[in-house]
């Protein structure tokens, strides 16, 4: 059976980790672009040669010409800029929406038929530029955000509780920002309520309150406590496995239930924008959306969050992008 085509746009830390990923899951042949000269040649050069130790067999190349990324079944982006001091919102929009641009009329041009994925920042602003300008219907253009949110949240309950991470059941909704919203309701280790096992260690249901707003919060920021530690940039290693998660329940068609950058088209209240939201992951992308009940609290806080992803489209549009 003919290997998937794995096409990653972008070369710098996260693409590095995609390829490297995509290519020990074998996912299926990776082509790694950027427009650096010999930077994706190197990094690729580089995980080809390990791969007889980590035992796969899937080609991994990289280019600097988007020809090469020719007929791909999966593209993953992550090209862009991180914000840094003294820039704007304006300005990290104006800046990589620029190369967004640029990556939705290859992506058209060369995989007119590829699911994509975007990681790029102001994630849900990203997501919506790169549908607008490809044309690609909704399904086939999603955004990696919340299985990073809520895998961060996951560990913070981990370590909090004192139990294994793979036990917990934790999910993040809403936009890509300080405003997401962590469903602590939800949350659970195994079908145990985390409030619950929270009370029951604190004895006290105020101080259970109290620490799981802590993680809530900590949730938030982490991607920020990730920058402030590392100094010179931002987190890679787990945004890149978080969308191979995303790639390999599309490559296997495992109808991942999975919190992914969809559009929606009225559910939980929202019409015509990109949000967090719960997504089954198939073949065919985002192949369907599901509706979890939320009460009034919940709801304000996506609410919020909804408002936040629209600021972020209406300052697109203000700047003509």
């Amino acid at each position: 059976m003919k290997r998937k085509k794995i096409a990653l746009i972008g070369g710098g830390q996260i693409g590095g980790v995609l390829a490297q990923l995509a290519a020990i899951r074998q996912l299926g042949d990776v082509v790694l672009y950027d427009i650096v000269q010999d930077l994706p040649q190197g990094k690729t050069l580089d995980i080809a040669e390990a791969s007889r130790i980590d035992g796969f067999d899937a080609s991994v190349t990289g280019t600097n010409d988007y020809s090469d990324i020719q007929d791909s079944d999966i593209v993953i982006v992550s090209a862009g800029l991180p914000r840094k001091p003294g820039m704007s919102r304006d300005d990290l929009l104006v800046t990589n929406a620029k190369i967004m641009q640029t990556v939705a009329e290859n992506v058209k041009k060369y995989a007119p038929n590829s699911i994509v994925i975007i990681i790029s920042n102001p994630l849900d602003a990203m997501v919506t530029l790169f549908q607008k300008i490809s044309g690609f219907s909704h399904n086939r253009v999603i955004g990696q955000a919340g299985v990073l949110d809520s895998s961060r949240f996951a560990t913070f309950i981990s370590w909090e509780l004192g139990v294994s991470v793979k036990d917990v059941n934790a999910m993040v909704l809403g936009g890509h920002g300080d405003t997401m919203v962590p469903l602590t309701r939800y949350a659970n280790v195994n079908g145990i309520p985390v409030l619950e096992m929270l009370e029951r260690k604190y004895k006290d249901a105020a101080k259970a309150a109290e620490v799981m707003t802590a993680m809530v919060e900590r949730t938030k920021m982490a991607g920020g406590e990730v920058v402030k530690l590392l100094k010179t940039g931002s987190a890679f290693y787990s945004p890149a496995s978080a969308a191979i998660q995303m790639a390999e329940a599309i490559v296997y068609d495992e109808k991942r239930l999975l919190p992914v950058c969809a559009y929606l088209q009225g559910e939980f209240g929202v019409n015509g924008y990109y949000v967090g939201v719960p997504v089954v992951l198939g073949e065919g992308g985002a192949e369907r959306i599901v509706e979890v009940t939320l009460n009034a609290e919940e709801q304000e806080l996506l609410n919020n969050s909804v408002s936040a992803v629209k600021g972020l489209v209406e300052d697109m549009e203000r700047l003509g992008l």
